[in-house]
């Protein structure tokens, strides 16, 4: 029997238990958004940098002969079993162009900071940039 999702509000219960691991993020170079979260945020590396190109990888992502590196760098504020940024890079990319605000899909990562003002400089420091600053769609 299916629940509908106002039943399951009601009952304050999940259908099934879960825990939030991770969010995968594919970056054009995975060393150096690893560097800025680390320099900025203070994540740090959880496990060993991984290399893979594998049959059971290319089925899995539907990308042929597919060579994924990255890294996993457990978020600040969690501790050891910490929720992760999963950062990788494919041999192979496909670009696209800059992301609009209304696009369906991802659209952020959020962190608290003490002072909004120093984090913004930290991040710009690390190679960020201030929203409103970004380049834009014509």
């Amino acid at each position: 029997m299916l629940l509908s999702a106002e039943t399951l509000l009601e009952e304050k219960r999940m259908p099934i238990r879960a825990k939030y691991v991770h969010t995968n993020l594919i970056a054009r170079d995975w060393k150096r958004l690893v560097r800025f979260y680390r320099q900025v945020f203070g994540c740090e590396p959880k496990g060993p940098e991984r290399d893979l190109s594998a049959a059971w990888l290319d089925r899995v992502n539907s990308v042929p002969n597919a060579r994924l590196r990255g890294v996993h760098l457990r978020l600040p504020g969690y501790g050891d079993d910490a929720p992760t940024l999963e950062i990788f890079s494919y041999d192979q990319l496909i670009e696209r162009g800059l992301p609009r605000a209304n696009e369906c899909g991802f659209g952020h990562i959020a962190f608290a900071v003490d002072n909004v003002d120093e984090a913004l400089q930290a991040v710009i420091a690390a190679g960020g940039a201030q929203w409103e600053k970004l380049p834009r769609r014509k």
